[in-house]
């Protein structure tokens, strides 16, 4: 499958100057006057045009990168593309991927650094039927287990040792394809699945039984997160290289504030977004879309901190587990993560009076069609 690509491009009209904070040598970023220059910046997602990546479409269409004096490329993804193999190799400046597999290509030897944790919470499931009798990683024992692999499968890995499995014996591990198929047609008891998409995708079937869509009472989900092995997916990965010049610095910290705008405009303008996501050329339904948007929304907000911010016990325990996994050989350096960048853009963002923890944010009611139309 060959991934398609979007170019998203912002003329930029309105200026950033960067302020001495009020904290000594640290600096904040704010918007105001003509830009001299625009700086032409690239993004690789991980995957193909969803809302996923709502937060980033929305920084370029709505002219949020703009005022940051950027110029926005936004390269869609898909099965044959790794984005930190990209940010690597130097082909973009700037990508998005789950920590873990980020954290494989600094191991062997790539500078990339997180500058920006966006998911503050995993969206990784394993999904079976009711009456299954799976509810808990133990009941995986005797069953057949889809997986995507390509480095998808770590917290199911992690959770099944967790509860005392071997997943070389005590389950039969199977390959499954990016889709819910081989659940629905009962060729294997779990799958793997994220909230905010293959989730859906059963729920958008039809139940044979009843000639209506399948509800989540029909389901029974494994969430990582309440067994303790779950892992940091979406962040905004830098080449750490490039971080020593002051060039890339002043653009990385541009660019994570225009990024961090653009998800708090879509935790505040949900529909919009899915607008957004469908103008960008997004092959899924409308209502799918807006099932995605809300369960995103609910990955990032509340972020305590600010949005963006790490969580230095979530990256712990992903280290404990990639670790434990032997996914790494050895818990990565201090500089495989910054909080400078995310620092700089939360003092602009709170100085201009922007709600950055989303405490309030609460879900909205979607309701998915026959297909996610």
């Amino acid at each position: 499958m060959k991934a398609r690509q979007f170019t998203r491009v912002a003329a930029a009209v309105v200026a950033l100057t960067l302020l001495a904070g009020a904290c000594g040598s640290e600096e904040r970023i704010a918007a105001t006057g003509d830009c001299d220059t625009v700086d032409s910046v690239s993004l690789q997602l991980q995957w193909f045009t969803q809302a996923q990546f709502a937060g980033y479409y929305a920084a370029a269409d709505k002219g949020i990168y703009e005022k940051y004096c950027l110029d926005v490329t936004v390269l869609e993804g898909g099965v044959d593309i790794a984005p930190q193999q990209q940010l690597a190799s130097g082909a973009v400046d700037f990508a998005v991927s789950w920590v873990p597999k980020a954290l494989v290509v600094r191991e062997q030897g790539a500078n990339v650094v997180n500058v920006a944790q966006i998911f503050q919470r995993s969206g990784t499931l394993q999904v079976s039927w009711a009456d299954s009798g799976i509810n808990t990683p133990g009941d995986l024992a005797g069953k057949v287990v889809g997986n995507w692999g390509w480095g998808n499968e770590f917290e199911l890995l992690a959770g099944a040792r967790s509860a005392g499995l071997d997943p070389s014996t005590d389950f039969e591990l199977v390959q499954q394809s990016f889709d819910m198929m081989a659940l629905l047609s009962h060729e294997i008891d779990a799958s793997q699945a994220m909230i905010y998409n293959e989730y859906a995708q059963v729920l958008e079937a039809v139940n044979p039984d009843t000639g209506q869509r399948y509800v989540a009472s029909d389901l029974s989900v494994i969430d990582w997160n309440d067994f303790g092995t779950a892992m940091l997916n979406d962040a905004i990965w830098a080449d750490g290289g490039r971080l020593a010049d002051a060039g890339y610095q002043d653009l990385t910290r541009r660019f994570v504030a225009g990024s961090l705008e653009g998800w708090a405009h879509c935790r505040d303008n949900s529909s919009e977004c899915v607008d957004i996501v469908l103008a960008n050329g997004s092959t899924l339904g409308a209502s799918h879309q807006a099932w995605q948007m809300n369960e995103i929304n609910g990955l990032i907000w509340p972020s305590p901190d600010g949005v963006g911010r790490m969580d230095a016990n979530l990256w712990n325990q992903t280290i404990n587990v990639a670790t434990s996994e032997s996914i790494l050989t050895s818990a990565p350096d201090a500089g495989a993560y910054t909080t400078e960048y995310v620092d700089a853009a939360l003092a602009s963002l709170n100085g201009r009076g922007m709600d950055t923890t989303g405490q309030n944010w609460q879900r909205v009611e979607v309701t998915l069609n026959l297909g996610g139309e």
